[in-house]
């Protein structure tokens, strides 16, 4: 038998494993789907970054006429007052960020032990039905909870509030000097958006924890640690960089956070007194815009609140930019 002849025969020859035989072709097909996948997902990721960058772009050129004519600082002023050209944005930046800051105080280490708890210390049979359920609070649409938080959570909360201020008020964040009535501030709003949050946070965190690897926490335990020792040593370092990327997602998410805000959050009177107070009402980026839709006139008017719109876009890109610096920093100390 001529050699060729047995390497066509070798070739048709089952694996000893009983996979199937391997045909000449494969590598060569093998290949050009290789080259497929890689052309279809950089295309995608091109196409993914062509889109942001050309949203910036129009929100650029939107507003920039409207800057132009700007008769008061737009950064620095809280005049917001389009019939007369003033355009002031202080204001909505301070709220935008205080209720996403509130979120995230109380959302982040609730979100964090919970994970622990549902991935080192909960039954099986109890840890798949809590994460579950959980996870049901991210479907729960956002008129939902600005309804609840306004006809059902402020009411009640108003007397929270007054208590911390009566205690607390000698900081400015908690005084009460001419804050709105009715509990609908700053700070109920970051409550609100912290359970908003809590399940995009907690759900990240929770698959972070659970890829810590086997070998450590059973080392850790081996050396006689305890558990607590075993998930401050082996679990919690390993899950930082996830813990980052999940608070920086759950910011994202309360940043640009719209209609639950709306219901939730009082705005304050043209010339009203605006203090630093959590306690006080106000306006974030996205409750501004979408409170004032029905307003929106050709020109100059529409271009204010589309500068509005690229202050929160860059803000929030910036948000997650920074968080990209953070954890490839991690990574590179932890390599």
């Amino acid at each position: 038998m001529s050699s060729s002849t047995g390497a066509s025969l070798a070739d048709e020859l089952p694996d000893p494993d009983g996979r199937p035989p391997l045909r000449g072709d494969g590598a060569g097909t093998g290949r050009r789907g290789d080259r497929l996948f890689a052309g279809a997902a950089t295309g995608s990721g091109l196409i993914v970054i062509a889109m942001v960058v050309l949203v910036g772009l129009f929100l650029l050129f939107q507003a920039i006429p409207a800057i132009g004519e700007d008769k008061v600082n737009f950064l620095t002023s809280r005049q917001w007052q389009v019939s007369a050209r003033k355009f002031g944005i202080v204001q909505m930046l301070w709220t935008t960020v205080a209720t996403s800051v509130v979120a995230l105080v109380i959302a982040v280490p609730f979100a964090v032990a919970i994970a622990l708890f549902l991935t080192q210390y909960a039954p099986k049979w109890l840890s798949g039905a809590a994460a579950s359920l959980i996870d049901l609070l991210a479907a729960v649409p956002s008129i939902v909870y600005g309804l609840w938080g306004y006809f059902i959570v402020a009411p009640k909360f108003e007397h929270v509030q007054s208590w911390i201020s009566d205690v607390f008020g000698w900081i400015p964040l908690f005084d009460r000097v001419g804050g709105v009535g009715g509990g609908t501030t700053i700070f109920l709003a970051g409550i609100v958006l912290s359970i908003m949050v809590l399940p995009i946070v907690t759900a990240l965190t929770r698959e972070v924890f659970n890829q810590a690897p086997m070998a450590h926490r059973e080392a850790a335990l081996a050396l006689g640690a305890t558990k607590w020792e075993m998930i401050r040593t082996a679990v919690l370092p390993f899950g930082k960089t996830g813990i980052i990327s999940a608070t920086m997602l759950g910011l994202g998410r309360a940043l640009g956070e719209t209609v639950a805000v709306l219901y939730i959050l009082s705005s304050l009177p043209e010339g009203s007194k605006w203090t630093w107070s959590l306690f006080n009402g106000g306006d974030t980026f996205a409750s501004k815009i979408a409170n004032s839709a029905s307003e929106f006139t050709p020109g100059l008017g529409t271009g204010a609140y589309v500068a509005a719109g690229l202050v929160l876009f860059v803000l929030t890109f910036l948000v997650n930019a920074l968080a990209r610096v953070v954890i490839e920093r991690k990574k590179a100390f932890t390599e």
